[in-house]
């Protein structure tokens, strides 16, 4: 049984949606993750922030088993990460 932190079940999450990619200060994000707009009201629109997980918490889920390197011969550090099964079993037990 993974005992997960709040961050890290986010980046879990992070995960699910998508594979997550190394951007600029040792930020993980999806590829092409960018500014989006939700409506707030009826005439105006309020920005949703891009969310991100860091290096350390990627770090803790692939030493755990709930993520994984998309490309097994790079360095796992700059590699693109994806979410094992474990990682999909692990979200639908602890929703």
């Amino acid at each position: 049984m993974v005992t997960l932190t709040p961050p890290q079940i986010r980046g879990l999450k992070l995960a699910r949606d998508g594979d997550l990619y190394l951007q600029e200060s040792k930020k993980w994000t999806h590829l092409y993750a960018t500014i989006t707009f939700a409506k707030a009201d009826r005439f105006q629109e309020r920005p949703i922030k891009i969310k991100f997980v860091t290096t350390a918490t990627v770090g803790e889920l692939r030493t755990s088993g709930l993520l994984k390197t998309l490309d097994p011969g790079a360095d796992p550090d700059i590699s693109p990460h994806g979410i094992t099964m474990a990682g999909k079993m692990w979200l639908l037990k602890h929703k």
